[in-house]
């Protein structure tokens, strides 16, 4: 192998004037029809109804009509308050405003009863 053949390893192209292809016609430029433009968004935002709606349908659980209150109104809060996940002080507040009220000593929490004698 000859010397001529090698580049050196600090050898730096710096001007690239044969295919540049800013100058080809842009494809997004095009006017291809389409059924909804996505690039704007609007339509995306106009919905801004996900999931969020309380369904107990949805789920095998038969919930009683105390726990249906409770899911709807702490929906309503989320969405008045703009809080996906709302603090457990706001979950407080939320069940204190359906009237709920500490009215007796507390009991075992329900669960695994092994750990709620450990507990006691």
């Amino acid at each position: 192998m000859s010397s001529e053949e090698t580049t050196p390893a600090d050898f730096v192209v710096t001007e690239r004037r044969g295919n540049d292809r800013r100058h080809r016609t842009d494809r997004r430029e095009r006017e291809i029809p389409v059924v909804t433009d996505r690039r704007a968004g609007q339509d995306r935002r106009q919905l801004g109804e996900r999931r969020r709606q309380v369904d107990p349908t949805t789920c095998e659980k038969d919930y009683s009509d105390e726990e249906i209150i409770f899911m709807k109104a702490m929906d309503q809060y989320k969405r008045a308050n703009r809080r996906p996940f709302p603090t457990w002080s706001e979950v407080l507040e939320v069940l204190r405003s359906l009237g709920y009220r500490k009215t007796e000593e507390a009991t075992i929490l329900p669960g695994n009863q092994e750990t709620a004698a450990v507990q006691a």
